[in-house]
C-alpha cells in the first residue's frame, strides 16, 4: 500500500511538470503580446481565458417587437440606444466645455478692459503730475565690475572649479600612455600567458540571424514609402432596422437559447435571434451600408457578419464567399436557419466557394469586407494575407468602401497587412485610396466596447477583450477607393 501511494504521487508529479500545448501557447502569448500591449496585457490575458460575452442579433423575418420585448424583460439593452445616449452625453459635454471656454474668453476680455482703463488713468495722472527730472527711469542692463567680481567670489567652489577640472581631464587624456602589459608580442605566439587571462566579451558572434519571437513585430516597417491620404469620419450611421441587444457592462448574464420565430399564430422555420461576438458589429457599421448597395464578403464564414448585413435590409446584392467547403456549408446552415424562404432570394443572396485572390469581378461591388479568420490559414502555408486585401481594393468600384477585419491581436496580421496591401496597390496600379480615421465616430461606442489606444495602431482600430465587456479581439480598418 505504501509503495502504491508513492507511485501515485510520482505520477502526479510527472503530470504537473509536463507542458501541454496550451501551456506552450500561453508562453508564446506572454512572450509576444506582453511586448506589444505592455501594461494592458494582463487584463487582455484574463479576458481571453474567460467566457466570451455575446450579443443577440434580432431576426427581422420574425416577430421583431415580441423578440425584443422578451429579451429586454431579461435585462438586455439595445446597443443602438446606448450609442445614441453616449453620443448625446458627448455632445452635451462638448457644449458645456465650449460654453466654459467662451466665458473664460469674456472674463479675460474684461480683465484687459480693466487694465486698459487703469493704464489710461495712470497716463492722465502722469500728465497732470509729471515726475522729477532727477529720477532716472533707466535700469542698468549689466553688473558693475565690482559687483561682478563679488559674484565670482560668492560662487560655490564646485562650480568655479568645473572648468579647471574639465581642462585637467583633457590634458591628462592627451598625456596618457597605452597599457603595454596587455599587448601580446607576435613572436611569443600561443605561449603568452596573456592569452589565458579573462577578457570581458563585447560582442557575441553568431547571433546576427537570431531574432526573438517577441521582437519580430519590430521588423514591420512603420514608415510609409508611399503617400497615404487620411480622412476623419465624425459619426457612425446605425441602420434603423438593425437591432442588436446585449447586457450592460459588468453584467455577465447569458442569453437563453434562441427559439423558433413566429409571425402571429404561425410558426416558421427560422430562429428568433443569432448570438455572435459583439465585436462583429463595428466592421459592419464601418461599411456604412446604404439601400441598393452591392456587397461582397470575401471570407464570410461562419456567416455572422453577412447575416447582420442582411438584417439591415439595405443590400441589393450580397455575395458570401469562402475558400473551404466546410466553411461554405456553415454559411448555408446559418442562412437557412434565419431565412425560411432562402430559395426565393435568387440572385440577391449568393454563396460562393472561391479563393479571395481569384475573384475578378471588377467594378461590380461598392462595399467589400475581406475579413480574415486567421486560425484556419495554417492549412495553407503559401497563402498570403495581403493578396485578398489588395485584390479587394482592385475589385471595389471608385467611391466604394473596403473594410478589412480580423480577430487577431497581432500587429503584423492587422496594420501590417493593410500596410503591405496599400503598398502593393500603389506600386502595381493607378488606384488611389483614403484611410478613414474612425476615432471621432467611435467615441460613442466606448460605453459598450473597450477600444485599444496608444498601442501603435496606424491605420485601423482594435476592440480589446475586457472582463466587464468581454468582446473581441476585433481589428478593423476602413478604406475608401477614391480613384
Amino acid at each position: 500500500m505504501k509503495g502504491y501511494v508513492k507511485l501515485g504521487w510520482e505520477s502526479v508529479s510527472v503530470k504537473l511538470k509536463k507542458k501541454f500545448p496550451k501551456d506552450k501557447a500561453l508562453q508564446h502569448f506572454d512572450d509576444f503580446y506582453k511586448n506589444v500591449y505592455g501594461e494592458k496585457w494582463p487584463s487582455i490575458r484574463i479576458a481571453l481565458l474567460s467566457p466570451h460575452k455575446y450579443c443577440a442579433l434580432i431576426n427581422n423575418f420574425g416577430d421583431t417587437q415580441q423578440i425584443m420585448t422578451h429579451l429586454e424583460n431579461q435585462g438586455a439593452l439595445n446597443i443602438k440606444t446606448l450609442f445614441e445616449l453616449e453620443e448625446r452625453n458627448i455632445k452635451e459635454n462638448k457644449n458645456a466645455q465650449t460654453r466654459g471656454e467662451d466665458l473664460e474668453k469674456i472674463y479675460k476680455l474684461d480683465q484687459k478692459m480693466e487694465q486698459l482703463v487703469l493704464s489710461k488713468q495712470h497716463e492722465e495722472v502722469e500728465s497732470v503730475y509729471p515726475q522729477h527730472e532727477g529720477v532716472s527711469k533707466d535700469r542698468p542692463n549689466k553688473l558693475e565690475p565690482s559687483l561682478a567680481s563679488q559674484a565670482d567670489e560668492d560662487m560655490p567652489p564646485a562650480l568655479s572649479s568645473e572648468s579647471h577640472h574639465a581642462a585637467s581631464l583633457q590634458s591628462s587624456l592627451e598625456s596618457a600612455e597605452y597599457d603595454t602589459h596587455r599587448l601580446i608580442d607576435p613572436s611569443v605566439g600561443l605561449s603568452a600567458s596573456a592569452l589565458y587571462e579573462f577578457v570581458p566579451a563585447t560582442k557575441l558572434k553568431g547571433m546576427e540571424d537570431f531574432v526573438l519571437e517577441s521582437e519580430h513585430y519590430a521588423y514591420y516597417k512603420k514608415d510609409t514609402d508611399f503617400p497615404v491620404h487620411v480622412e476623419k469620419e465624425q459619426k457612425l450611421n446605425f441602420p434603423d432596422h438593425l437591432h442588436v441587444l446585449t447586457f450592460e457592462r459588468g453584467n455577465v448574464s447569458y442569453f437563453p437559447s434562441p427559439r423558433r420565430a413566429s409571425t402571429g399564430s404561425i410558426f416558421i422555420m427560422s430562429s428568433d435571434y443569432f448570438l455572435l461576438d459583439g465585436g462583429s458589429l463595428l466592421p459592419v457599421l464601418a461599411l456604412d451600408l446604404q439601400p441598393g448597395d452591392k456587397v461582397l464578403d470575401m471570407c464570410a464564414a461562419p456567416g455572422g457578419k453577412s447575416l447582420m448585413m442582411l438584417q439591415t435590409l439595405y443590400p441589393d446584392i450580397l455575395v458570401c464567399n469562402d475558400v473551404l467547403e466546410s466553411r461554405v456549408k456553415r454559411i448555408h446552415s446559418v442562412m437557412q436557419q434565419f431565412l425560411y424562404d432562402l430559395d426565393k432570394w435568387g440572385d440577391r443572396l449568393k454563396v460562393t466557394q472561391k479563393d479571395g485572390r481569384d475573384i475578378d469581378e471588377c467594378n461590380v461591388y461598392n462595399k467589400l469586407d475581406p475579413s480574415l479568420v486567421l486560425l484556419w490559414y495554417k492549412n495553407f502555408p503559401s497563402f498570403s494575407l495581403v493578396a485578398p486585401s489588395s485584390n479587394a481594393l482592385k475589385l471595389v468600384s471608385p467611391g466604394g468602401t473596403v473594410v478589412y477585419s480580423t480577430c487577431s491581436l497581432s500587429p503584423i496580421q492587422n496594420d501590417g497587412v493593410v500596410h503591405m496591401a496599400l503598398r502593393q496597390v500603389w506600386q502595381e496600379t493607378n488606384i488611389e485610396v483614403a484611410i478613414i480615421d474612425l476615432s471621432p465616430a467611435l467615441q460613442s461606442v466606448q460605453s459598450v466596447f473597450r477600444l485599444g489606444t496608444n498601442i501603435g495602431l496606424k491605420y485601423g482600430h482594435l476592440i480589446l477583450p475586457f472582463l466587464p465587456a468581454n468582446f473581441g479581439p476585433m481589428y478593423f480598418c476602413k478604406i475608401v477607393r477614391t480613384k
